[in-house]
């Protein structure tokens, strides 16, 4: 026997569950989803069970992404994913109205990081991280752009996603219309803002953090009450997503000390 053309399979992406079937009874079951990738055709072409699929997984708010068959392939590693596979999470997200609970069951004025797009799931595990440390009520990241709950996060975030919130919305622009109408002003990390050390964080604060290669999109920068930055004294012109998060997250940490030690 000749193994001069032998090439092995891939290994399959981690928290990944391929075929149409092993999809169907992951989505029955109470296990949380992350998103679901799906082979890109017409409705009109897809069998009985890829439609099903569909429909449970809008009816449970789990993201559907069309894709192609080299990506499903990919992501599968070898396994016959019969044109779906699915991303399990490791804990179930939470809706904005959650963090408020939160915030209120500590007498504490809202503290929250929003995620625009972050990819990285080793970023975002450190986000939640430095979120968990410094306080915060808990993250939002969208629904259907950026990384999820992946064991990679849980893993990045060092445990961290056990105990912090992660509330999941359709539209990050609408969530921070949500949020300023319930009092939280949203402060935008963004080269071009004023000197994070001088500005006041007092009551109901939301941190953006952009993407790490686009940073903060158009819109969310607009729609932002305040743009502030990390002043870059080296030669790199910026810092990593999670790095500045966090400095941002610890001054908010750091009044908000210092306004209990005062009373």
């Amino acid at each position: 026997m000749s193994f001069e053309n032998r090439t092995e399979n891939p290994t399959p992406a981690e928290g990944v569950i391929a075929g149409r079937n092993p999809v169907i009874e992951l989505l029955k079951s109470d296990a949380p989803v992350d998103k679901i990738f799906m082979q890109k055709t017409n409705d009109q072409e897809r069998e009985g069970s890829l439609l099903k699929i569909k429909a449970m997984a809008a009816e449970r708010g789990v993201p559907v992404k069309e894709t192609t068959r080299e990506r499903l392939d990919s992501l599968c590693g070898g396994i016959n994913h019969q044109g779906v596979a699915a991303f399990g999470a490791v804990c179930d997200f939470v809706d904005i109205d959650r963090l408020f609970e939160i915030a209120k069951e500590r007498n504490e004025p809202l503290f929250a990081i929003l995620c625009d797009d972050i990819e990285d799931p080793h970023n975002l595990g450190a986000i939640i991280r430095s979120a968990n440390a410094a306080g915060a009520h808990g993250v939002i990241v969208p629904k259907r752009h950026g990384v999820g709950l992946t064991p990679a996060v849980a893993k990045a975030s060092a445990g961290a996603v056990q105990y912090t919130a992660v509330a999941r919305v359709a539209n990050l622009a609408s969530a921070i219309e949500v949020l300023k109408e319930r009092g939280a002003w949203v402060y935008c990390a963004d080269m071009d803002g004023q000197d994070w050390c001088g500005v006041d964080y007092a009551g109901a604060v939301v941190i953006v953090v952009g993407s790490e290669g686009n940073g903060v999109s158009r819109l969310i920068k607009e729609k932002s009450d305040f743009v502030v930055r990390v002043p870059m004294l080296g030669e790199v012109s910026s810092l990593n997503a999670s790095v500045a998060g966090g400095i941002l997250m610890y001054e908010v940490a750091r009044q908000r000390q210092g306004i209990k030690s005062k009373n």
